[in-house]
C-alpha cells in the first residue's frame, strides 16, 4: 500500500477504490474508525463463515462496536466491545458461543491486536 498526502491527511488507491484518512473527519476517515472497524468486520466475516461451516441457520448478523480510548495517552485505543445481534429462528445459544469462540481465535484482527487492546465479544439471539 502506498499513501500519498492531500489537503488534511492522506490517501490510497485500493481494488475497490480511493480510501481517504485524516485526523480530521471533514477530511476522510479517522484512524481509529478504521481500526475499529477492521476488528469489527473482520470478525463478523469470520463468525459467518463458521455459522456457515456448522451448518446453522441465520438471517443476519448486526455488530455494534464501541470503544474506549485514554485521551491521557495519545488517546490510544485500549478497548473494543463488539456485540453480536444474531438474527434467525431457533438458534443454538451453546453453538453459537463456541462459533464465537471460533471466531476470537481465526479473526486476523482480533489476533493481531489482543496484546495491546481489550477486546470483548458478546451477543444476542434475534428472532425473525
Amino acid at each position: 500500500m502506498e499513501f500519498n498526502m492531500q489537503e488534511g491527511g492522506f490517501y490510497t488507491d485500493l481494488g475497490f477504490g480511493k480510501l481517504e484518512v485524516s485526523g480530521n473527519e471533514e477530511y476522510g476517515f479517522r484512524p481509529f474508525q478504521l481500526l475499529v472497524s477492521s476488528v469489527a468486520v473482520c470478525s463478523g466475516g469470520v463468525l459467518r463463515k463458521v455459522l456457515e461451516k456448522m451448518r446453522i441457520d441465520f438471517e443476519d448478523i448486526h455488530i455494534k462496536a464501541d470503544v474506549v480510548r485514554n485521551e491521557d495517552e495519545a488517546n490510544r485505543v485500549e478497548e473494543i466491545s463488539l456485540h453480536f445481534m444474531i438474527k434467525g429462528e431457533n438458534l443454538d445459544e451453546k453453538k453459537i458461543e463456541k462459533a464465537m469462540k471460533l471466531t476470537r481465535k481465526n479473526c486476523s484482527m482480533v489476533q493481531s491486536v489482543q496484546d495491546s487492546i481489550k477486546i470483548e465479544e458478546t451477543f444476542e439471539l434475534v428472532s425473525k
